[in-house]
């Protein structure tokens, strides 16, 4: 890419390529023999300790279990009255953050999913909503990184769908996932009887919100990054590749290789994941950590099939049946050092979570290798959002399976160690989503699905892993 854009790069994404990698998270094996005790990190090697219930910097609500030492305030909470007028929308998710010359720039999800289309429930009008009928988009945060309060707040994109993850751009702008197909053409019975879909227009795609942007602005799907349920992306500073994942059982991994670098909506070419001279490999089960497996692409060649209303898996259709490889849920993805990381929800032979990561070659194609299988739900419970830390440790965002939401760490060194638990016995909670660190490595940002909040949480980090 033109050396313009990697210098926005490591200004504008979370931290210097230097800081990010995982060259020493090895495999390891037998698991069981060594006890799950194993896998957990202490004080001395990459943890910080017991969590236990904070008191809330600015607000004094006691809303999150921290290590020692930590502290966090509150902002961004549904309903609230943003600087625009409008109301805070619901059911924060996927987030990324960037430098402003005002301080911090978050740029933060809502996945609202209303199921039937609604004219004019777009929230912040018609005008500037892609479809009128569709509640989900996102919102713009300004924070003083030094008091690490909310300053201004505003939409910043309206009228799609189910906002879930996303993923930071290396010039400096958000692209945000819609994780659902449902469309115009969409009319099918749930088993509650429940009539869905009949929207304006056609949903799953993706879309780019710039964080320069200063307000509410009518944003168009990158329809050539295909149409699916999908999750989060990364990009290759390097290539300008766009990795994608697509949270669906069986999912695809895929990558958009765009005709512009950094300009996505010129179009380009999606390609789905597949193991060499193994046609249709299913990583779901049975795997290994640490073993590479030769990876191939193949072509899809209609990114944006009208059959994706009626049949979420019409893209994953097709690199399956050229010999693409099947996955359960991914999730997370993140770029470092040549490096793609990405989360499997639902993978592993407990179906509770992998972790992986898809290392590119010279020549294009590049390997990919199981890194982490959680064996325990008391270890790493369906992993979902994650980014790395300035010191090269994964941060991974829970989602379900438990009955108490962690946000976890795990040290290159294959060890896990909570960072962030939720409180112990408050019902009707979400999932933990969106972590991210501020441009200047200090603040760890992350929300809190339900009842939707955003918390921005500070300590001394130098302590352990992150």
């Amino acid at each position: 890419m033109p050396s313009f854009q990697r210098r926005t790069f490591i200004r504008n994404s979370l931290f210097s390529a230097g800081a990010l990698a995982l060259t020493g998270l090895m495999a390891r094996k037998n698991l069981a023999q060594e006890g799950f005790q194993s896998l957990l990190a202490g004080p001395n090697d990459g943890g910080y300790g017991p969590v236990s219930p904070t008191t809330s910097s600015n607000t004094g609500e006691i809303l999150l279990e921290l290590p020692p030492g930590f502290k966090y305030n509150v902002m961004g909470k549904t309903g609230a009255k943003m600087s625009d007028g409008n109301l805070t929308p619901r059911a924060h998710d996927g987030m990324g953050a960037f430098a402003h010359e005002q301080g911090i720039c978050l740029i933060r999800n809502h996945e609202v999913n209303n199921l039937v289309g609604q004219a004019g429930i777009a929230v912040g009008g018609r005008e500037l909503a892609y479809d009128p009928s569709a509640a989900g988009g996102t919102t713009t945060l300004i924070v003083d990184p030094d008091t690490r309060l909310l300053t201004r707040d505003f939409l910043s994109a309206t009228g799609t769908l189910n906002n879930c993850a996303g993923g930071t751009t290396p010039w400096g702008s958000w692209i945000t996932c819609e994780e659902t197909t449902l469309g115009a053409q969409s009319r099918y019975i749930l088993q509650i009887n429940r009539n869905v879909g009949g929207f304006d227009k056609n949903h799953g795609y993706c879309f780019e919100v710039p964080a320069i942007a200063e307000g509410l602005e009518l944003r168009k799907p990158l329809v050539a990054m295909g149409r699916f349920n999908h999750e989060a992306i990364a990009v290759d500073p390097e290539t300008g590749i766009v990795y994608e994942t697509e949270d669906a059982n069986p999912s695809g991994f895929y990558r958009f290789i765009p005709n512009r670098p950094a300009v996505l909506s010129a179009g380009g070419r999606l390609q789905m994941l597949a193991i060499k001279d193994q046609p249709n490999y299913d990583t779901r089960t049975g795997q290994t950590e640490g073993v590479e497996l030769p990876v191939s692409w193949v072509d899809i060649q209609d990114p944006n099939p009208q059959a994706a209303s009626l049949v979420p898996s019409a893209v994953f259709a097709q690199g399956f049946q050229s010999g693409g490889a099947a996955f359960n849920g991914l999730e997370g993805c993140f770029y470092s050092e040549g490096r793609i990381f990405f989360t499997a929800k639902r993978g592993g032979d407990r179906r509770i979570g992998q972790v992986w990561q898809y290392r590119p070659s010279s020549e294009n194609d590049g390997s990919l290798s199981l890194i982490f299988e959680s064996p325990d739900p008391a270890v790493l419970t369906m992993p979902d959002n994650v980014c790395l830390s300035p010191r090269g440790a994964l941060v991974i965002c829970e989602d379900g399976g438990a009955p108490v939401m962690h946000v976890r760490g795990l040290t290159q060194e294959g060890k896990i160690f909570d960072i962030v638990r939720d409180i112990v016995g408050i019902p009707l909670r979400g999932e933990f989503a969106g972590a991210t660190f501020s441009p200047d490595s200090r603040t760890l940002f992350v929300n809190m699905q339900r009842p939707g909040i955003t918390y921005a949480i500070w300590g001394p980090w130098e302590n352990g892993a992150l």
